[in-house]
């Protein structure tokens, strides 16, 4: 059975072209199942090695999403095809609600040893696998909550444009080094006007140094479980090198630690286990302000200048771009107001003539307990009587702050019993000399709660508040354009391996037409050195295959790819 996609992140699914991948991209994904089968049952952490075996993902082509989902669909999660890059709250929101986004694009045979464009070889050889564990489930459905409700600033929304166009530049077969280099440049402009880190940075860099790039066991000899990792056919060897620091994992030191999407990671944090990533991230969330709440909570969503929500003790949820926070002596909020379209919710779900619509220019309120200590959100109906507080009644509330706010109560909503959100007509509120709200500006509708217990990212009723449209239907698949002519020798190497039936004629003709045509193909050529070991291993083209790959003028990185290659023929 199928997860059930919440709508706010139906627009970031599409649609897999299968029919789109190319010989040559199953036979990149081909090379890099075959390392981590042979390679990584060593070095990976043993829930790893166990899910790429359950997992049934095949090492001979690429898999389909749906046939991911499915798998997961066993453990309570599922998978979803997007497209490239999508917000990080996004991501986190997948994650939170156990769907694990993939990629599907797939790395270009340059970048196959590693691509920091996320691409299906990441997701499904690098995460899917070890999720069928379930400790490790619950870390990243964990950090998957902590991400999606976690404040940034607007400057870091840049820098995540530009490393959504780096990633798009890098993949780019048609990109020359001048634009990748742009494309890079641009990133790191934009990481200069940053300042500080914000909740977001913090659980970014706690999903980059664990569930990306993590190493878990002894200190002296740690297993690989981190994703990029795992799926890096170059860094998951050169990771556990001497020169790559081993450091014990602390949330204090991954969160201090930046990283570079397009380097290889000069150090790594080893956790003990999946249960330590899960308590100390869970202490750590308690820091943040969707667990914290108060005037901090309140001031990093001033800072961010984004949609964010405020939940009041009473349980009433504030949707909206905060503007303004009014404090007391004691640097405490008492009054803020937001910006533009706000919308009231309970429960995660918007109150009936209180969407944006209604408040279009924002909504303003009191926070805090009246005279002598009385919690608003804890009073019974007959107790909101004595106060003087009841319907069609004229009114005036004196707030411990200095608040006051008179006028003729027009409705007074519960919910479950209890005061959240009282409306008045004819109001005034007032802080000692300053005006906070004028009769003729219609009607004040006042938040009851006596503390903010909760500032997260975010609208508490998404479908609602951004007026989400119905998903529109994903498009058709479409038929790929005609093969290149080495694609085509790929598709013909790849039916020989195949078949029951031993071509020597046409593998010959292919290792001709590579020696004219394609001097620099060295993976078609271990495929097809493969297939000579496989059928006819003293054959006459075997030691001229095996001479180009030892000796054609390779750079340092197809040397060692090539070597690998060669290992497991």
């Amino acid at each position: 059975m199928s997860k059930k996609i919440p709508v706010h992140l139906q627009q970031y699914i599409a649609k897999q072209h299968y029919r789109q991948y190319t010989p040559i991209n199953h036979a990149v994904w081909r090379f890099v199942m075959r390392q981590n089968h042979f390679y990584l049952k060593n070095i990976a952490h043993s829930a790893y090695v166990k899910g790429l075996k359950d997992s049934g993902i095949n090492i001979e082509s690429i898999p389909r999403v749906e046939e991911m989902n499915e798998k997961l669909a066993q453990v309570g999660w599922g998978a979803v095809a997007i497209d490239g890059l999508i917000p990080g709250a996004a991501f986190y929101s997948f994650l939170e609600n156990r769907i694990l986004p993939i990629a599907t694009d797939i790395r270009k045979i340059e970048n196959i040893a590693y691509t920091p464009a996320p691409d299906i070889i990441h997701e499904a050889a690098g995460h899917a696998p070890i999720l069928l564990d379930p400790s490790y489930r619950d870390f990243v459905k964990k950090i998957g909550e902590m991400g999606a409700k976690a404040l940034s600033s607007k400057e870091k929304l840049k820098v995540f444009k530009a490393i959504r166009q780096l990633t798009i530049v890098a993949e780019d077969p048609k990109s020359t080094p001048e634009q990748v280099r742009e494309a890079e440049n641009r990133v790191a402009e934009a990481r200069k006007k940053v300042k500080g880190l914000t909740e977001a940075d913090k659980v970014s860099r706690l999903f980059w140094w664990t569930v990306e790039y993590g190493l878990i066991g002894d200190l002296n000899y740690p297993k690989i479980y981190g994703a990029g990792l795992l799926s890096s056919v170059g860094e998951s060897q050169s990771c556990l090198a001497d020169d790559v620091r081993k450091i014990p994992f602390s949330v204090e030191g991954c969160i201090h630690t930046p990283y570079d999407v397009t380097k290889p990671q000069p150090q790594l944090f080893v956790c003990s286990s999946f249960a330590e990533l899960t308590a100390e991230i869970d202490k750590f969330a308690e820091t943040m302000a969707f667990r914290k709440g108060g005037t901090e909570s309140l001031e990093k969503a001033l800072r961010t200048e984004a949609i964010a929500t405020i939940v009041f003790s009473s349980g009433l949820q504030v949707t909206g771009t905060l503007g303004e926070i009014l404090k007391d002596e004691g640097e405490e909020a008492v009054y803020f107001r937001t910006n533009g379209p706000t919308a009231l919710s309970f429960d995660d779900i918007q109150l009936t003539g209180h969407s944006t619509e209604t408040h279009r220019k924002g909504f303003g309120t009191p926070i805090g307990r009246l005279a002598h200590g009385i919690v608003l959100e804890d009073c019974k109906p007959e107790q909101l009587h004595a106060l003087g507080i009841y319907e069609d009644s004229p009114t005036s509330l004196c707030f411990e702050s200095g608040i006051k706010v008179e006028g003729i109560v027009t409705k007074i909503l519960l919910a479950e019993g209890k005061p959240i959100l009282i409306s008045f007509k004819d109001c005034t509120v007032r802080h000692k000399n300053q005006l906070l709200f004028k009769p003729d500006w219609g009607t004040f509708d006042m938040a009851v709660g006596a503390g903010i217990t909760s500032v997260f990212a975010g609208a508490a009723d998404p479908y609602s508040f951004f007026d989400m449209q119905p998903a529109m239907p994903l498009e058709e698949e479409t038929v790929r354009d005609c093969e290149t002519e080495l694609e085509s020798l790929y598709e013909s190497i790849r039916q020989i391996r195949e078949s029951s039936n031993w071509n020597a004629s046409e593998v010959g003709k292919i290792t001709a037409l590579l020696d004219d045509n394609y001097p620099k193909e060295w993976l078609l050529r271990l495929e097809i050195l493969e297939l000579y070991q496989l059928h006819d291993a003293g054959h006459s083209n075997v030691q001229g295959l095996i001479r180009t790959l030892h000796e054609m003028g390779w750079g340092p990185s197809i040397k060692q790819l090539i070597q690998r290659g060669l290992e497991l023929i």
